[in-house]
Parts: structure tokens; sequence; C-alpha cells
């Protein structure tokens, strides 16, 4: 389970810094989208090793 309060900021920060752009924002969706698909190989590849064992 991901922690709530991992990207934490103070306010000031968030109000003065300056929006994302759609390529910067285009990146990090990228990053998030092949790390969340390299997590679901690795548990689909766990759950088959673990069915091929079982059926021994």
């Amino acid at each position: 389970m991901k922690s709530n309060y991992s990207n934490v900021a103070q306010l000031k920060d968030l109000m003065t810094v300056p929006p994302m752009t759609a390529a910067q924002h285009a990146e990090v969706m990228r990053k998030r989208i092949a790390h969340r698909r390299m997590v679901e190989e690795a548990r689909d590849l766990k759950l088959a090793s673990g069915i091929q064992f079982e059926k021994r």
C-alpha cells in the first residue's frame, strides 16, 4: 500500500512553483505507467511460477 504522505510539501512551495508543463506531466505519467506494468508483470510471473510448482 502506498503512503498518502510520501510527497509532502509546504503550501507556500506549492503556490509559488510554476505548474508542470505538458511535457513534464507526460514524462511523469510514462514513468508511472512503466513502473505499474513492471510490478504487474512481476506479480503475474510470481503467480505463474507458483502454479507450476503446485502441479508437481
